[in-house]
């Protein structure tokens, strides 16, 4: 397997003008070889000056967070990094790959969740190169590769979860774990594109929603399971309620109800304390007890 390694190169404002000095210094042992009748100095110039026209071409430039991957007849001779105007041989190709930090947002993807439910999902992926060998020569488009298998790491993150977690049940869901969820989503997006040379920074999900065909009857379980969990509030806090009101009636000995009287009150309150409606009160003129 490739790694990238540096490669050997010079800073180009060196050489930029110690070659142009050397073709002029050939150019003028030509001129002068010439002049004088001299062959063998005059070949000598010329072909000098060849040279270092030749070598000019060796120059290249490098910008910021970007890193130029050199080949020497198909054979990888390393990766320079250094900002700015470099030379190396002329005889290398180079082919530039961006080391800046990028993201896309996947397609909004339909799958089936853990319970079989059909949800849409899309997610945000913010990558960076980290080694140039291996993006440039371990896969075919490294870019591509960085969609698809994030698309495909989505999919089978979607189908490990339950879109949202019922009552009374403590497991992880899409919605009720972002944080969690979007932990394991970087993980496995990360072991994926280990062998394309790519970093995941982040990976957190961008839309998450059920489909269409199934929207209106899971709002509808949401909304029941709503006021379900009211209901209980209410009724946990009204028992509360009656039981220090007869607590505090028996305490300050203010009245002495028996057990049926008890229940009466008890069933009263109730009914005032859970109704959704406001009570309407019935003064009792007579006696607590008939007959």
């Amino acid at each position: 397997m490739l790694r990238e390694r540096s490669a050997f190169s010079l800073p180009g404002l060196l050489t930029f003008p110690l070659l142009l000095v050397a073709i002029a210094l050939f150019v003028r042992q030509f001129s002068r070889a010439a002049t004088s009748g001299a062959a063998g100095s005059a070949l000598f110039g010329i072909v000098g000056a060849a040279i270092a026209f030749f070598l000019l071409f060796g120059h290249f430039r490098v910008e910021p967070n970007q890193g130029k991957v050199l080949l020497l007849f198909g054979a990888y001779r390393g990766t320079v990094r250094q900002a700015g105007l470099r030379w190396a041989n002329p005889l290398l190709s180079k082919r530039s790959l961006s080391l800046r930090v990028r993201n896309f947002e996947t397609e909004r993807l339909k799958v089936n969740d853990h319970d079989g439910n059909p949800i849409e999902i899309a997610t945000v992926v913010v990558w960076q190169v980290v080694d140039t060998a291996e993006a440039a020569f371990q896969v075919d488009n490294y870019e591509n590769f960085v969609e698809v298998q994030s698309e495909a790491a989505l999919r089978n993150l979607a189908t490990r979860y339950a879109y949202d977690s019922h009552a009374g049940e403590e497991v992880m869901s899409l919605r009720g774990n972002t944080g969690e969820v979007a932990a394991h989503l970087r993980e496995e997006i990360q072991e994926r594109l280990e062998q394309a040379g790519v970093r995941v920074i982040e990976a957190r999900i961008s839309h998450l929603a059920y489909a269409p065909e199934i929207a209106q009857a899971m709002l509808q379980r949401q909304q029941a399971s709503a006021i379900i969990a009211a209901r209980q509030r209410i009724v946990d806090g009204a028992v509360g309620m009656v039981e220090m009101a007869l607590d505090k009636l028996s305490e300050k000995n203010v009245v002495r109800l028996d057990e049926e009287r008890k229940a009466a009150m008890v069933s009263n309150l109730l009914v005032v304390l859970c109704s959704d409606r406001a009570a309407s009160p019935v003064v009792n003129a007579g006696s607590l007890y008939t007959g």
